[in-house]
């Protein structure tokens, strides 16, 4: 009996050694189509989920513990045969240090989202071909979410995840798809990779870890230490933004980090907030609702 539970306590082990990525959420919303009861969305949305979790997208090691929160909402708004024209909102954060709190990492709303989909058909992935417009955008978010969650621990800790995703979207150009290709408007996966791993934007990467690092996750010992880490890594960026102002990489992380700026800067130990409440006004006008909340 011992020896059982030995060998029992081992398996249990190494499966929670080999988990994979992502804790990921994914909710199809068909009420646009007028159908939203059809079977066929409701086998989408279990297979995509089933899809993410357990597909092993790194080399690395991830416990259970150390999965990356997540969640994708698709919103149908047509579906006529085996073609779905669709949105999703992706969204990922990821824990503060010594805390229950989750802090917002990637919030992104890609509206160049058609595909093909034939109820059970195999979802799988293939770096070196094109075979589904579904596989590929999601590939190239769940490589994003594992890129921007790496930054956020190690100084360029997600190059390599961003290297994958412009994979994708090199393959994906040669599709008639959305999306995938530079004249594909200022708002795009291309363009948004694209600055991942262009040097004009290479402050970025540093104000990720700098923000998590030196801010977020110094919040529980010294909350004031962690607000000027915090202050700082944000009045950083106002380079890119002089260089590129409007910049789409900018709005994202604005998108996903306004209202816990808002909450870190409204309240506990007072810090100088006066250059930092101009340059996120100037680097983030349509957040000035939350701006104008910052009381410290």
């Amino acid at each position: 009996m011992r020896r059982f539970l030995t060998t029992l306590t081992f398996l249990f082990l190494a499966i929670s050694l080999q988990a994979q990525e992502l804790n990921c959420s994914i909710t199809v919303d068909a009420e646009q189509t007028g159908q939203p009861n059809l079977q066929v969305f409701r086998t989408l949305q279990q297979q995509l989920t089933e899809f993410v979790n357990n597909t092993k997208w790194t080399n690395k090691v991830y416990k259970n513990q150390e999965r990356i929160d997540c969640n994708m909402s698709i919103v149908i708004s047509e579906y006529s045969s085996d073609l779905f024209t669709a949105t999703i909102q992706i969204q990922s954060s990821r824990p503060a240090f010594d805390s229950t709190y989750d802090s917002p990492v990637y919030n992104y709303n890609d509206r160049q989202f058609s595909f093909d989909y034939i109820e059970f058909q195999p979802l799988n992935f293939n770096i070196n071909s094109f075979d589904s417009n579904l596989i590929s955008v999601i590939a190239y978010h769940v490589y994003t979410i594992i890129g921007l969650d790496a930054d956020t621990y190690e100084l360029n800790g997600g190059a390599e995840y961003f290297g994958i995703a412009k994979q994708i979207v090199n393959t994906a150009s040669s599709s008639n798809f959305a999306g995938w290709k530079a004249t594909d408007g200022t708002q795009s996966r291309y363009q948004y990779n694209d600055a991942l791993l262009s040097s004009v934007y290479r402050e970025f990467h540093k104000v990720l870890y700098d923000y998590h690092r030196k801010g977020i996750d110094n919040m529980a010992d010294d909350t004031k230490k962690g607000k000027e880490a915090v202050a700082k890594a944000i009045n950083d960026l106002r380079s890119i933004n002089d260089r590129r102002p409007n910049s789409f990489l900018l709005r994202t992380f604005f998108d996903a980090k306004s209202d816990e700026i808002q909450a870190i800067f409204s309240g506990g130990p007072n810090v100088d907030i006066a250059t930092l409440v101009d340059n996120l006004n100037r680097m983030a006008p349509t957040k000035r609702s939350n701006w104008s909340e910052i009381k410290f």
